[in-house]
């Protein structure tokens, strides 16, 4: 007698077949955003992100009481540097007029600030204060 002939299930190989074709989906899309995220300009992020640690710096010195001039200065001085670049960073803005003004009054503040360096936590405060809000001004005109 012979014995029956097994018939092996089709399933499997349907099941692998999804499998593979979900892994290659995955694998495509991660490349896809990939390349699409290397052709955005990370300079306007970044000169944010420097620009925000700078202040949160400045925060924090006023918080351990180390408000002298030799401590303000320095983050004083790369603020109002990186401030030159929000032009640069922000091309389809440089013609806007209000977004003149926000960059401009962000410029004056500091520029205030390092003409007389706060000697004190106080005047830091009084700083860092106008200072948040002409961040807050200009991200609520343009975020």
């Amino acid at each position: 007698m012979s014995d029956p002939v097994r018939t092996q299930s089709k399933a499997s190989r349907y099941l692998f077949i999804l499998v593979l074709g979900l892994l290659l989906g995955v694998v495509a899309t991660v490349m896809a955003m990939r390349a699409i995220q290397e052709r955005q300009d990370h300079f306007p992020d970044s000169l944010m992100t420097v620009l925000a640690k700078q202040s949160q710096l400045l925060g924090e010195s006023q918080k351990q009481n180390r408000c002298a001039p030799s401590d303000v200065a320095p983050r004083l001085q790369t603020l109002r540097a990186l401030s030159n670049d929000l032009d640069l960073a922000f091309p389809g803005l440089k013609d806007d007029a209000r977004f003149q003004q926000h960059a401009s009054q962000f410029r004056a503040t500091l520029n205030d600030a390092l003409a007389s360096v706060p000697s004190d936590c106080a005047a830091l405060a009084v700083t860092l204060q106008k200072l948040g809000s002409d961040c807050k001004a200009c991200h609520q005109d343009f975020k």
